[in-house]
Formats: C-alpha cells, sequence, structure tokens
C-alpha cells in the first residue's frame, strides 16, 4: 500500500515551532518510501481565522523545502483541499451516520448543557453528554448542531509512537460532528477528510491522544478503516516543565527566517526536536534525514526546546554552505542582512567582508552589527581602549607610541596581503616586545572599535592601505 500522508494545520496566526515539525515529520516519511504528502487547510474554526494564514503557511513550508504533493496551489484529485469548501462532503457522511442510527440533531440550548455540567459538578461526576442525551430530537436540519451517539465499549489500538493503547468504555461520549453554523468540528472533518483523500498514516500531537477512542468510535460507524497513527510528543519549553508557548520565548518560524536563520538548519533542528537515528551525528542535510527517518526513532517523551542549540546548528550550516558551495552561494542569502550604510558598496567587497567574518555569524543578521566598520569611518572611543583588559595596564604614552611603531611598520609596506600583512604584525611583536594580546587589540580597536572582528591580518587586507593607515593615525592623534 502506498503511504500517503498529511498536513492539516490551520489558518489561525502565525506558524508555530511545534506546527513545522508536525509538518516534518510526514514529509521525511512520504519522501522516504515514495509516498505522497497532502496539504489540507482546516479552515471551520471561523472564528479564530486570520486572514493572510494560509498564505503564511504555505510561504513556510515552501521556505523549508517541504514540498507537498496535493493540497493548495499544486492542486490533485482529491480536492478541495480547504475544509470551508467541503460542506456538502461532511454533510453526505453525517447522513450516513443518521441513517444508521449513529447521529442526532440536538436542539439542546448551551444553557441547559451548562446546567448538566455544573450538576455533575455538584455530584462529584465526570460529565458524559451521552447520560443527557434528549428522548426526542427533531430531524437534523441547518442551524442544529449534529452529535454522534456514542455506544460505550473498550477500545485497543497501536499508536506508532505510544504503543500499544487501551481505553475503557467510559470515555466515549456524544460529541458534536457538526457544529450550529454548519461548519464540521475537527472530531468529525479530519476523519471524513483523511478517509477521502486516502491517507494512511495520521500524525498529530499527543494531545489528541485522548480523543482517539471517540475518533475510533467514527471510524467504526463509518465502516472505515483505520490509519496508522502517530501521536508526536510535546515541543517542551527550555525549562522543560510544561509545553512549548508564546510566553516561553520561542518566535514564529518566519521570525526566525527574518532573524537570518537559514532554512537548513530550521529543518536540521526540528527534525532533531524528538527523533534521533541512534548516532552522534548533528549536522542533516535533508537528503539524510529523508534516507534515515523512521518512525520508531520518534521519543514518546517531550523534547525540550533550546534556542542556543538552533544558533549554534545555524553557524554551523553558514559554515557548510560556505565551504561546501562557496562564497558567492552564501553571500547570495545575505542581500537584506547588510547594515543600511553598506547599500552602496559593491557586491564585490561585501563579498570580501563575507568571506572573512562568516566564520563568527550566528545568524546572517549578525552582518548587521559585525560589519558596520568595514562600510563607515567608527566613532573613535579612546575610554574602550584605555579600558580593554589587555591595554588597561598601558599608559596612553605607551598606546600612542605603539600605534606610531606600528604605522611605521605598515606604511613601508611593498605590498598591502594578508601574508606581508601578517609577516609584518608578526615583526612587530619582535620590534615592540609585546604580548598578541596586547598589541594586536590595540591595532584591531582602532581601526574597528567594534567588540568583534575577523583576524586582524584579514580586516586590514580587506579595509585597504589608505583606509586602515588614516584610521590608526586619528586614533593616534586623539590618544
Amino acid at each position: 500500500m502506498k503511504i500517503v500522508t498529511r498536513f492539516a494545520p490551520s489558518p489561525t496566526g502565525y506558524i508555530h515551532i511545534g506546527n513545522v515539525r508536525s509538518a516534518i515529520y510526514p514529509y521525511l516519511l512520504a519522501r522516504q518510501s515514495d509516498g505522497k504528502m497532502i496539504l489540507r487547510i482546516e479552515d471551520t474554526d471561523r472564528a479564530r481565522y486570520v486572514e493572510g494564514a494560509t498564505e503564511l503557511i504555505e510561504d513556510t513550508l515552501e521556505w523549508l523545502g517541504l514540498n507537498w504533493d496535493e493540497g493548495p496551489i499544486v492542486g490533485g484529485p482529491n480536492g478541495p483541499y480547504f475544509q470551508s469548501e467541503r460542506k456538502d462532503i461532511y454533510q453526505a457522511w453525517a447522513r450516513k451516520l443518521i441513517a444508521a442510527g449513529r447521529a442526532y440533531a440536538d436542539p439542546t440550548p448551551p444553557e441547559k448543557i451548562a446546567e448538566y455540567r455544573e450538576e455533575c459538578n455538584r455530584s462529584k461526576t465526570p460529565f458524559l453528554y451521552r447520560n443527557f442525551r434528549p428522548l426526542d430530537t427533531p430531524e437534523w436540519q441547518p442551524g442544529i448542531p449534529l452529535r454522534f451517539k456514542s455506544e460505550p465499549k473498550a477500545y485497543d489500538w497501536h499508536d506508532e509512537v505510544m504503543g500499544d493503547m487501551h481505553s475503557g468504555p467510559e470515555v466515549l461520549d456524544d460529541i458534536i460532528l457538526i457544529k450550529k453554523d454548519g461548519y464540521p468540528t475537527y472530531n468529525f472533518a479530519h476523519i471524513v477528510d483523511d478517509a477521502e483523500m486516502g491517507v494512511t498514516y495520521v500524525m498529530r500531537g499527543v494531545e489528541y491522544l485522548s480523543s482517539t477512542p471517540n475518533y475510533l468510535a467514527i471510524y467504526e460507524a463509518l465502516g472505515i478503516d483505520r490509519p496508522h497513527l502517530v501521536s508526536l510528543p510535546h515541543i517542551l519549553a527550555p525549562n522543560g516543565n510544561k509545553k512549548l508557548g508564546k510566553r516561553d520565548g520561542a518566535k514564529s518560524v518566519t521570525e526566525y527566517r527574518d532573524d537570518g536563520v537559514l532554512a537548513e538548519a530550521m529543518l536540521n533542528y526540528l527534525a532533531c526536536l524528538g527523533w534521533n537515528d541512534g548516532t552522534e551525528q548533528e549536522i542533516y542535510t535533508k537528503s539524510d534525514l529523508i534516507d534515515r527517518f523512521s518512525l520508531d526513532r520518534i521519543q514518546s517523551s517531550g523534547a525540550r526546546y533550546d534556542e542556543t542549540k538552533l544558533l549554534w546548528l545555524n553557524g554551523q550550516w553558514i559554515r557548510k554552505i560556505f565551504t561546501e558551495q562557496g562564497a558567492e552561494a552564501l553571500y547570495a542569502r545575505t542581500r537584506d542582512f547588510w547594515p543600511e550604510i553598506a547599500a552602496t558598496a559593491s557586491d564585490e567587497y561585501k563579498l570580501e567582508v563575507l568571506s572573512i567574518i562568516y566564520d563568527r555569524l550566528k545568524t546572517l543578521s549578525d552582518l548587521r552589527d559585525m560589519t558596520t566598520y568595514f562600510f563607515e569611518e567608527p566613532r573613535i572611543d579612546t575610554e574602550m581602549l584605555i579600558n580593554n583588559k589587555f591595554l588597561k595596564k598601558l599608559s596612553e604614552a605607551e598606546l600612542e607610541n605603539l600605534l606610531k611603531q606600528s604605522i611605521e611598520k605598515l606604511s613601508r609596506l611593498a605590498t598591502w596581503t594578508p601574508d606581508s600583512l601578517q609577516t609584518a604584525l608578526n615583526g612587530l611583536l619582535v620590534d615592540t616586545g609585546k604580548k598578541p594580546a596586547e598589541l594586536f587589540s590595540l591595532i584591531r580597536l582602532s581601526v574597528s572599535f567594534a567588540p568583534f572582528s575577523p583576524a586582524l591580518h584579514l580586516t586590514l587586507a580587506v579595509l585597504g592601505r589608505d583606509i586602515s593607515l588614516a584610521r590608526l593615525n586619528a586614533v593616534a592623534r586623539a590618544i
């Protein structure tokens, strides 16, 4: 049987870290088996619908390279792929349940249901609507909720992550299938859609595990074969004590993209958040993930979200792209991340800057703060020099003298190349008797006044002879 998976998000806002991981695993399973992944938009909760959220979902999946085989944009034989456009399909399946005596129209007003619930609270018994099922129900028509008529029994099933599961009859209830507004609930719509679209593996968050017995009852009542069920563990907040939420510092995936996180790093990190292939490997390409993914390696416990690990991984991917694909390949991704002052600089010059600083980047947006001095004169800050931990023991006269010795030696260079500059700098250490941390810190700060910079000889080479010597002279005069 061909494996068919699906990702079925709701367009209710930004696309969360957990939402994306719920798309990655179905994608990997479908690709490694030469199967098919469907994108379906579950937009029947009209009160929570957010304009533009569907396009955001599509854009995020495309950015990550998670292309779908059926769904919005690409089409397919099982459309429509928006639940709001499938009302006739749900009603047809609902009428099958009505005809079989397994669904009923429920005109009970919400206030009465609230009374039933309060009655159970007072008696300290579980609230089950089937215990208050109306005896005389009208014919079902638009404007009246439709409920499933449960037949309490025990269920056994296998979850591909959680293992063999069992539930007793006490958890079955008369859940709503179609709401007053005519739209189906998730509990009903996903079962119908998965059956219509031939989905063989249903992957979703572990929070749906408690509802599975009700889903099994509906499968049974409709005569639908159960798909393989896969419960994905929660992504936990950094402290590990609860499910990751908006208040825990995790940004939307698009925010991470805008901050300069690479798609390869995000895919790599999220795929390994709750899954591993049993090795110590940490850097995975998409091809690696497709080749090695397996359901039995998904952990059953929650995985703690660690933004520090994500940013470390992103830095590794920046280096990987530079070394394996070349400086131009990495530069092509940096267009929106340079400081504003770099707008008039040539591509050739910015490529030179990138080539000496790429290995210090955690995200591409670090370029904004780490490269400004390559494009404009830094403000001379003598306090930064005097208070530097390597320089604070030296007097201002000593600092001035060291700068003048450096200027004299560097200005005599016949060629201004990384090799000749390194040779000159090493000679200066001998001439001055200073430690590298002292002399090189002084020169580095004088040309950049930045907390971090690449190797000194590379920085000077990219800045060029005229700019480098002019900045050293300006600082020597200012001290």
